[in-house]
């Protein structure tokens, strides 16, 4: 008799090693690579995706951030050169950020443009197609006031594009080094330098072909701040984030200027770096609680 208690106890003990063991690998976050076939690009996409812990497919649905990565990187660059689950995890836990799906896109050197040969278009492709590929196969809420973007560089242009093409889309941005140029930036350029940041959205590109082109302000961030209508200019809250020592610091502080001017509300940092991953790895949990301070 002492001996099948003592054999119960065990099971027991057993049994709740596993349930707890079980319960706490549930609340660990998970990041998943997939793919979405795209009919607009005529490929599939890849996709990784932040799932917080406790996230269930068929549960609660969450909120969504959209994070873009920079010129050369892809879908993965958030994940192991900006730490970007450690660094959620961490600001879930101790309460700086609130619990949200995170959406890191491959979007190649498209610099997130629908191409002006309309072949790669890339901007399509993200509103019509990724996002609703993603609300329907993850538990997302849906709505601009649970959808915000950010980015790098890049990723950086491509989320400031977005909210300002898609105001009705996204309810916060914040771009970290964003790559921003004014027309004599565009004009004084390379060909070479030129041809390898724009080739995929442009297309052929000849040395006296004109530059600033009506498909350029269509696309330009500080041409689409100057022009924003008024009824535009409190539908995004705003964060540009650049360091001192970037070299593309100007076109971010050229637009700070123009917000200003337009009476566009914002958030303006320039802090000590440089255009590295040691300055977005520092600026991720600002913009992870800026971005997520309105979700509910």
């Amino acid at each position: 008799m002492p001996k099948l208690c003592y054999i119960s106890s065990t099971m027991r003990f057993m049994f709740l090693f596993l349930l707890l063991s079980g319960g706490l690998m549930a609340q660990r976050s998970t990041v998943t690579d997939t793919t979405f076939y795209s009919n607009l690009l005529h490929r599939a996409q890849h996709v990784s995706v932040y799932k917080p812990a406790g996230y269930v497919t068929g549960k609660d649905s969450l909120p969504v951030l959209y994070l873009l990565h920079g010129m050369g990187d892809n879908h993965t660059g958030w994940l192991r050169l900006g730490r970007l689950q450690q660094v959620a995890d961490s600001c879930i836990s101790n309460g700086s950020m609130k619990p949200c799906i995170i959406v890191m896109p491959d979007a190649g050197l498209t610099y997130y443009l629908n191409s002006k040969d309309g072949n790669t278009p890339y901007e399509d492709y993200f509103m019509h197609e990724l996002i609703p590929a993603l609300e329907k196969r993850y538990a997302c809420k849906t709505g601009k006031q649970n959808r915000v973007i950010s980015g790098l560089s890049m990723g950086g242009f491509g989320c400031l594009l977005y909210a300002m093409h898609h105001p009705d889309m996204f309810s916060a941005c914040y771009a970290m080094s964003p790559g921003i140029r004014n027309d004599e930036d565009i004009k004084r350029m390379s060909l070479v330098e030129f041809k390898r940041r724009y080739s995929t959205a442009l297309g052929t590109i000849h040395e006296k072909d004109e530059r600033i082109t009506p498909w350029w302000h269509e696309n330009s961030i500080l041409y689409l701040a100057e022009h924003m209508p008024e009824v535009q200019k409190k539908q995004v809250r705003y964060y540009i984030d650049c360091g001192d020592d970037d070299p593309l610091s100007k076109g971010s502080a050229l637009l700070h200027i123009i917000m200003q001017q337009q009476q566009i509300p914002h958030e303006y940092r320039v802090k000590n770096g440089a255009h590295t991953w040691e300055y977005w790895q520092e600026a991720l949990p600002t913009a992870l609680k800026f971005l997520t301070a309105d979700f509910r």
